[in-house]
């Protein structure tokens, strides 16, 4: 059976997985796609597959997993002799890629995911922007990136001088609130910063996701 991708590729979550394949050479995967204009995420059907009503989920035979970051994970584990080493080479390599991974939910998916929600997707639905929001979670991305900056003075990525998961994790809601929000100052104000963000950008696998069918440009 075909590794299937139930969600749509401009979703940022889904973007995720999408790269994580990418990056691991897979060719042999499906997008299915799920219309989150019609609810199809809230329906009986899809809650069988993720009782969140959040999108991705993965099928790949007899696996099934919800929560991007650990559908990452499985794609960086199964396809470990191919593509890029997204844990690098050594056991500590792998540590500082699951550290950062941590780094990345706990205190960057926040803010800038509210920041992300608030710039580009209410404006896209009609629903009001919250400036009070928008100003505390810039403080609080602000505060995050002055952490990344220290760290990536010290090498070329976060978990060392090789582009990793954790790396990857932040990809998709950098760009949206990059290219689509246009607050790339906090990013450019921070020279090692900005170099980092210039090197995802520049990732092929981030180019495929973004000439996906349907993507926000």
């Amino acid at each position: 059976m075909t590794f299937q991708v139930h969600g749509t590729a401009p979703s940022t979550c889904t973007g995720r997985v999408l790269i994580a394949l990418y990056e691991k050479n897979v060719e042999d995967f499906q997008i299915v796609e799920v219309d989150l204009m019609k609810g199809e995420h809230k329906s009986p059907e899809f809650l069988k597959n993720q009782p969140f009503g959040q999108i991705p989920f993965i099928v790949d035979g007899d696996v099934q997993l919800f929560e991007s970051r650990a559908i990452c994970r499985y794609v960086a584990h199964k396809y470990a002799d191919q593509g890029t080493p997204l844990y690098g080479a050594t056991a500590a390599d792998a540590a500082l890629t699951e550290q950062w991974l941590e780094v990345e939910a706990q205190n960057y998916n926040g803010p800038i995911a509210a920041l992300v929600f608030n710039l580009v997707f209410a404006p896209m639905f009609g629903a009001p922007r919250d400036d009070a929001v928008v100003a505390a979670q810039t403080a609080k991305l602000e505060a995050v990136l002055d952490v990344y900056e220290q760290r990536l003075s010290e090498s070329k990525f976060l978990a060392g001088d090789f582009f990793s998961l954790a790396d990857l994790a932040h990809m998709t809601y950098t760009h949206y609130l990059i290219n689509m929000a246009h607050q790339g100052a906090m990013f450019d104000s921070r020279p090692h910063v900005k170099a980092w963000v210039a090197e995802l950008f520049a990732r092929p696998s981030y180019q495929k996701w973004l000439a996906l069918p349907g993507h926000l440009h």
